[in-house]
């Protein structure tokens, strides 16, 4: 579902569905003594062990043999032919270039670019983990941000878009964001790589700074856009600062930026969270007025401060009032509802709107729909439990 919509729930979920993730470390250590010591016969050694790897057990070898400075090529190329889906993943393939960073490889890195340019990945911030950006003199730093960004120019495409704005929120990340900013005079400035250390300075609370260098942008040409006013804004929402939000809001709409469905949802989630349910009406009802359509979360954040309030009767209201609208996203309202209900205690209640959403043709969220299940059983309600079931089944075929 994403969004932490169902909270702990969805952290639960090894519980609920009896899957277990944990990495078993010593196999990890047993794969990495392989890759260490198996040079040309590598993929042989591999394949004598009959191994059964998951994408969470590639990560960690890939986490281990950069720690440890271990070239990881031969092992990648092995991947490539027995675990093609995983090695080219967005994580994986970070971590390769990684790998050939902490190796100082260039070499390797700008041909392992091309080859994910081909397959269209896109790199995350964990391909620049080697960057010596603590411990190194800026001098030093900046020549291999050059070496980096030389190479991912070189090879374009998606490898080079998504690494200039994975590097970028890396070095903010370190709070480097004079090094941040260095790229951008190198590869260009853009309001969009600029949003990115607005971004990070809001998340960071470090607002004060982000007022000069918005009127950076400005003088450059960089006119900041709704992403940059939606950063500030959450921001002064966090902040308890409403209303400096409101009077931020005015002036984006006197400068010519239209507020959007994120800006208004910022609004409204925070008004819901502080107890404030009159002002977050008031802002959806500009939202309809403006023929503007709410994100899921801004329904998800009335329903969950309905809850809040303890009016549970008006969450139910409010999503069966969103059914005319035929909305993609009812039956996880109505799965959040149930849910809510259920750890209210409110059994008998959660079970019939599963029901009342399947009679509508709606599919229940399966992890809210089983832990009913399961709470029905343990309360000796096994006919009921059964008929659940039954009814779901209708979804599974």
């Amino acid at each position: 579902m994403g969004d932490d919509i169902f909270g702990d729930l969805e952290r639960n979920v090894n519980c609920v569905e009896g899957v277990k993730s944990e990495v078993n470390y010593k196999h990890v250590s047993e794969i990495v003594e392989v890759i260490r010591s198996g040079g040309s016969d590598l993929g042989l050694l591999l394949d004598s062990r009959s191994l059964n790897l998951s994408g969470r057990l590639v990560v960690e070898i890939f986490r281990v043999l950069n720690y440890d400075r271990v070239p990881a090529l031969h092992f990648f190329k092995w991947l490539q032919v027995r675990y093609p889906k995983l090695c080219y993943s967005s994580h994986v393939c970070s971590l390769m270039i990684c790998n050939c960073g902490w190796l100082e490889d260039y070499e390797t890195m700008i041909v392992m670019l091309k080859g994910f340019r081909v397959k269209r990945v896109c790199l995350d911030d964990k391909a620049f983990e080697f960057l010596p950006v603590l411990t190194s003199s800026q001098a030093s730093i900046k020549d291999t941000i050059r070496r980096v960004l030389d190479a991912l120019v070189e090879v374009g495409g998606s490898c080079c878009g998504s690494g200039i704005c994975s590097l970028i929120k890396m070095l903010c990340s370190k709070d480097s964001f004079e090094l941040a900013e260095f790229v951008i005079e190198i590869t260009g400035k853009n309001v969009s790589h600029y949003n990115i250390i607005v971004g990070e300075k809001c998340r960071k609370c470090l607002v004060g700074e982000v007022h000069g260098l918005l009127e950076e942008m400005r003088g450059f040409g960089c006119i900041p856009n709704i992403s940059t006013y939606n950063y500030l804004l959450s921001n002064l929402c966090t902040t308890g600062r409403m209303s400096e939000a409101c009077r931020l809001v005015k002036l984006m709409q006197e400068s010519g930026t239209t507020p959007d469905a994120l800006s208004f949802d910022i609004l409204i989630q925070y008004s819901c969270k502080t107890g404030k349910l009159d002002i977050a009406h008031q802002f959806y009802n500009q939202i309809v007025h403006r023929g503007i359509k709410p994100r899921i979360q801004t329904h998800v954040a009335f329903v969950k401060s309905y809850f809040s309030a303890g009016n549970c009767d008006e969450a139910l209201k409010y999503v069966h009032d969103l059914d005319d609208q035929h909305l993609q996203s009812s039956n996880m309202l109505y799965s959040l509802v149930a849910y809510l209900h259920l750890k209210k205690g409110h059994l008998i209640v959660a079970q019939s709107i599963l029901n009342q959403m399947m009679d509508k043709g709606l599919k229940p969220n399966f992890l809210v729909f089983i832990k009913v299940v399961k709470r029905l059983q343990k309360s000796c309600k096994g006919s009921l439990a059964r008929d659940l079931r039954s009814r779901f089944s209708r979804f599974t075929v």
